[in-house]
């Protein structure tokens, strides 16, 4: 080998050390040397780099029955961190997440409903990370930022395409928000823009309830509904990175319009809006608990509307279910709290899919609650790292010179 492949290979080994320490937590030497079939000496020399770029450290693990704990291989949380940034329509929730994925701190601030101006966007997102950042201590290592958006977003550059629940059209968020970082931080690390429910899919299938299978799909359920695709362990991206749009389509042609300008799509009949408006009279619910209660009290109008609604969650799941054959379907937002509500509804729909791929599909709530497109964000920003630990550590930023 030359020294330049030699190089490569090392980057390689220490890479996948790493992203299973991050993945799957704290592990022996041991375990380590079987889960990547190299042998022991090179396992070892590659824990005591990473140990002396401070990302893992060796600790006491279980104690077995006789004799002293073995020593464990762990992630160091706060060595290397994100930003990871879910921007909802109604509220933005953002958290300083560590190798090996712990959440160190979170804060969230409401968001206003409609005519979201992107700069203000901006600012929000800039004073959360400085709340953020200063909840780290000052040697930690800042890799990277995430953001999920609900709309369709070139993850290429951060351009959000559309964004009908914000708003938005054309909106360069990636740019503006690297900016806004420069002029106050300085030189940072990169940011990535992405899709609330592709970023959702990817952590419930790494971390979540799609975890054990290669075939997941997330949907969102926010005011809109968006969806996430993974296919044989792939998101799915389409020609220009914006497939997966499943709120989008059209199942009542003559149907309610749509804010993304269409009519009749699946969003208009299963989002929170088609929800809350089950309830009697002019209301002024935003709450799908409310909902939920006046089921739980035997409304009679509000079981009508909720028996519509879940009958249209079926249809639309069927049409997944026969196009996609997944393993797994996971039900986010105010859609994790219809399921159980609405589960005959959605069984009856969706056993009129085709059997073979109906009989292999489990329809779940996410494993990661309300975090899931947090999650993703983080992993997101995350990547570079994983790929090539110390390079991108080369080219992060530490908090204490900012």
């Amino acid at each position: 080998m030359t020294a330049a492949s030699q190089d490569e290979v090392r980057r390689n080994n220490l890479a996948l050390v790493l992203r299973h320490l991050h993945f799957d937590g704290p592990v022996s030497r041991s375990e380590l040397v079987a889960y990547t079939g190299l042998n022991r000496s090179t396992v070892g020399d590659l824990v005591t780099e990473l140990a002396d770029e401070g990302l893992v450290v060796e600790q006491p693990g279980a104690s077995g029955s006789v004799g002293r704990p073995s020593l464990v291989v762990a992630p160091r949380a706060e060595s290397a961190v994100t930003l990871a940034f879910d921007f909802r329509v109604e509220r933005v929730v953002g958290a300083i997440v560590g190798i090996g994925g712990e959440i160190i701190a979170r804060v969230d601030a409401p968001n206003t409903r409609t005519d979201v101006d992107p700069q203000a966007a901006i600012e929000q997102l800039l004073d959360m990370s400085h709340e953020l950042l200063d909840a780290v201590p000052d040697d930690a290592l800042w890799v990277g930022t995430g953001v999920g958006v609900p709309g369709i977003v070139d993850a290429s550059n951060g351009m959000v395409k559309q964004a009908p629940n914000l708003n938005w059209i054309d909106v360069p968020l990636g740019e503006m928000l690297a900016r806004g970082f420069r002029e106050v931080f300085g030189d940072v690390p990169a940011t990535f823009i992405g899709n609330d429910a592709d970023l959702g899919a990817w952590a419930e299938h790494i971390r979540g309830a799609g975890a054990a299978v290669r075939n997941v799909i997330y949907i969102s359920g926010e005011v809109g509904v968006g969806g996430g695709v993974v296919l044989n362990g792939q998101l799915m991206s389409g020609a220009g990175g914006f497939g997966g749009e499943i709120g989008h389509m059209v199942v009542q042609p003559d149907g309610l319009p749509c804010r993304c300008g269409s009519r009749g799509c699946w969003e208009t009949v299963i989002g929170r809006n088609a929800v809350i408006h089950c309830l009697p009279g002019n209301t002024d619910a935003t709450d799908i608990a409310q909902v939920i209660d006046a089921l739980h009290a035997g409304n009679p109008r509000v079981r009508a509307g909720m028996h519509e609604v879940g009958n249209w969650l079926g249809i639309g799941l069927g049409n997944l279910v026969n196009i996609f054959n997944p393993d797994v379907i996971v039900l986010g937002g105010h859609l994790s709290a219809l399921l159980p509500e609405l589960k005959d509804e959605i069984d009856a729909m969706v056993g009129r899919s085709i059997r073979a791929a109906r009989e292999q599909v489990h329809i779940v709530v996410p494993a990661l609650g309300r975090d899931s497109t947090l999650v993703g964000a983080a992993e997101s920003a995350f990547a570079p790292l994983l790929e090539r630990p110390i390079e991108a550590l080369r080219q992060s930023s530490t908090l204490v010179a900012l």
